[in-house]
């Protein structure tokens, strides 16, 4: 028999009046309270309807109706991960959820939760590209270097050009932005050309040299370099460069012979993201291309020297961080992950 007070037993009621309460919990009560009213334990069971004639096990919990698809062998649970790691069947770009259950002979479900704990995402792709250029070591301490420590009394200069940005003109005037609704335009456009543009950065202050052209050639770069070196006059001029052919002609050799203070600094190949103004160019792209109609390539223009006076009223510079010996040390590390993986 139970001593139950008179607190505890009204406690105990309030809870089994509740709608939610767990059903063995308020098993477990009613157990208790008959217990306390003097009833005997074998009454209790019948009148609960509780197995007592299996003694000891039979106080175990019993076996529980419901899906088991979830408990997965550790062995098939390994099977879909290298799966998930391994190409794809013929016909297909990458392996799904349910291709791989079919495989391994479990329910979507359970394969979409071993991958979600193992951190697989087969439906997601980043890219990347590693340089092979032999300099590449050299190269990166040497823009780096600009970069971090420049040159006593000269000027650093970031320069690169967007080539083929297009006047394109919606179909249709675009709708304006209301509270609660986004502006909309058109999917469709019209075409009036394409503008090359050409940007020194400077990389002390952010003030930019830029330069509309209608292609991208030696002659076009040169004209530019032309514009830069009449905005520092007799400075001494480190300018950051890629690999574009049009930066290495004989014209361009010939043309840095007869301006010894004007010194070409060139990133690695495939490593253009060293440039710093190509971090303009994006911010360029977001805050003023993008989403703007233009009848046509003088308009375009008039756009981008309206964005770049706004700009050099108040330049931001770009604050480089990176050491060269850990950009070197990052770029061995994917040189060895591609020598390491089989294809």
């Amino acid at each position: 028999m139970i001593e139950l007070s008179e607190p505890d037993r009204s406690t105990l009621e309030s809870l089994l009046r509740r709608r939610q309460l767990v059903a063995t919990h308020a098993r477990r009560i009613r157990v208790v309270l008959l217990a306390a009213d003097g009833m005997r334990s074998t009454d209790i069971a019948q009148a609960l309807g509780l197995a007592v004639e299996n003694g000891v096990p039979g106080l175990e919990e019993l076996p529980r109706s419901g899906r088991t698809d979830h408990a997965v062998p550790a062995a098939k649970r390994e099977r879909i991960i290298q799966l998930a790691m391994s190409p794809p069947p013929a016909g297909r770009s990458r392996w799904t959820t349910r291709l791989l259950a079919r495989a391994v002979g479990v329910g979507n479900a359970a394969v979409g939760r071993i991958l979600r704990a193992s951190n697989l995402k087969p439906h997601l792709t980043r890219t990347y590209k590693v340089s092979r250029d032999p300099k590449f070591v050299e190269k990166v301490e040497d823009v780096v270097g600009l970069y971090l420590d420049p040159p006593t009394h000269a000027v650093v200069l970031s320069v690169d050009e967007k080539t083929s940005i297009q006047a394109l003109e919606r179909t249709q005037l675009p709708l304006p932005l209301r509270q609660g609704r986004a502006s909309r335009h058109t999917h469709d456009y019209k075409r009036h050309g394409v503008v090359d543009l050409y940007a020194a950065l400077e990389i002390a202050t952010g003030q930019v040299t830029h330069q509309c052209t209608e292609s991208h050639t030696a002659r076009d770069f040169l004209g530019f370099m032309r514009k830069v070196v009449r905005a520092y006059p007799g400075r001494e001029l480190h300018v950051v460069l890629d690999n574009s052919s049009s930066h290495a002609t004989d014209e361009v050799r010939a043309w840095l012979d007869a301006h010894p203070l004007v010194h070409f600094h060139f990133t690695p190949t495939s490593a253009s993201w060293l440039n710093q103004v190509e971090g303009f160019f994006g911010i360029l792209g977001k805050q003023s291309l993008s989403k703007t109609d233009f009848p046509s390539k003088k308009a375009l223009r008039t756009h981008i020297q309206n964005y770049m006076a706004s700009w050099n009223r108040n330049p931001t510079p770009f604050s480089w961080t990176k050491p060269a010996d850990a950009i070197i040390k990052s770029h061995k590390r994917m040189i060895d992950a591609i020598c390491d993986t089989v294809h």
